[in-house]
């Protein structure tokens, strides 16, 4: 097994022990206890300015996907804020490096894809200083913000973060892009039906941790996206652009 594959079986490893935390992002009462946080937490939840769209990715860098994305956010016109994972970064230099040469904001998404409600605060900081450092040392810029694996936000999540200087932000709507069945249009109803105003994005750059070969649909759905966003005159860009700090 090559190295960045060994990386990307051990996100698939971290993904598998935390099945009942991704079950519970499928239930219906997860709708409606984002729109209570994005409500009650709009900074948390990421909303930002009106007329703005936060677009996100998490779960990369992945040379079979990542770079796919760079080309067709470059041919919108867009930038977005990458998510990674540290040991997917330190696998992928170069790719890592060039996410941010193209303009791209590139963010802590932890080193592992491990939900933090199953470590305490000097495991989770440890690895979000660590993502913090390695994604500082390959692109020159130290992140600013952080989103724990699955949105499973703890008190050592907020302890870590604030070790880290990082800010925590989750997501107001998400293209529910990880599945099997996604589909581009599915990717672009399930974001549509619960933007709000200065909506924050969650979609995937990667399959590490999702359904194989997910990414395309995802892929596929961000002209179908432009087409809903163009109509609305949103602007899209990455969360330092959102107004937000």
């Amino acid at each position: 097994m090559s190295t960045f594959g060994l990386g990307k079986a051990i996100a698939v490893g971290a993904g598998a022990s935390v099945a009942a935390a991704a079950l519970a992002q499928l239930s219906p009462a997860a709708s409606g206890w984002r729109q209570a946080r994005n409500r009650w937490a709009p900074g948390l939840s990421g909303v930002g300015r009106d007329g703005h769209v936060a677009l996100t990715f998490d779960d990369g860098p992945d040379p079979t996907s990542t770079p796919a994305f760079l080309d067709a956010l470059g041919s919108l016109g867009w930038k977005a804020t990458f998510f990674m994972l540290g040991g997917m970064a330190a696998e992928c230099p170069e790719l890592t490096a060039e996410v941010a040469g193209r303009g791209h904001e590139v963010a802590v998404h932890g080193y592992t894809h491990s939900n933090h409600l199953r470590h305490g605060p000097g495991w989770v900081g440890r690895e979000l200083l660590a993502t913090r450092d390695k994604l500082a040392e390959l692109t020159g810029v130290t992140p600013v913000w952080v989103r724990p694996p699955y949105g499973a936000l703890s008190a050592s999540t907020f302890v870590g973060a604030r070790r880290a200087g990082l800010r925590p932000v989750l997501w107001t709507t998400w293209g529910r892009d990880w599945r099997n069945e996604a589909t581009p249009e599915s990717i672009v109803d399930d974001v549509q039906r619960t933007l709000v105003r200065g909506a924050t994005v969650l979609l995937h750059d990667s399959d590490c941790t999702s359904a194989p070969g997910s990414w395309k649909a995802t892929l596929a759905a961000l002209p179908l996206l432009a087409e809903h966003w163009d109509a609305a005159s949103l602007t899209v860009g990455p969360l330092g652009d959102h107004g937000l700090l």
